[in-house]
């Protein structure tokens, strides 16, 4: 486990920071601005299509799976050090970054199976 904490520790930051400065546009974009008609939501047709680029597709990918390991980094410490579960350490960790890991992989399977 040790040999890849760095990257785990890299995976936390990044999620974080794609956490803290996208995650904030797109919940002002569809938790206000279109339910209360600041702005005119995009018809399904345009969305769609937009949703087809592949590097609208690599946008999203990023935006999902890189705070789902920010979670699991967090969530794995929280559970060691708040609720002192120390010793199911691998279990601890093999749950949450594998989670982190199914979620990466329905959110790649989804976003490429968009015809």
């Amino acid at each position: 486990m040790e040999r890849i904490t760095p990257l785990l520790w890299l995976l936390f930051s990044a999620g974080g920071t794609v956490a803290a400065f996208l995650f904030p546009i797109h919940l002002l974009l569809t938790g206000l601005a279109f339910p209360l008609g600041w702005l005119d939501p995009p018809r399904y047709d345009y969305v769609h299509r937009l949703v087809a680029h592949p590097l609208v597709r690599l946008y999203l990918f990023v935006l999902i799976s890189l705070p789902l390991f920010h979670w699991a980094h967090r969530f794995r410490y929280t559970l060691y050090d708040g609720l002192q579960l120390k010793h199911l350490t691998a279990l601890i960790a093999v749950l949450c970054y594998g989670a982190a890991l199914v979620g990466t992989a329905a959110a790649a399977y989804l976003l490429w199976s968009i015809a």
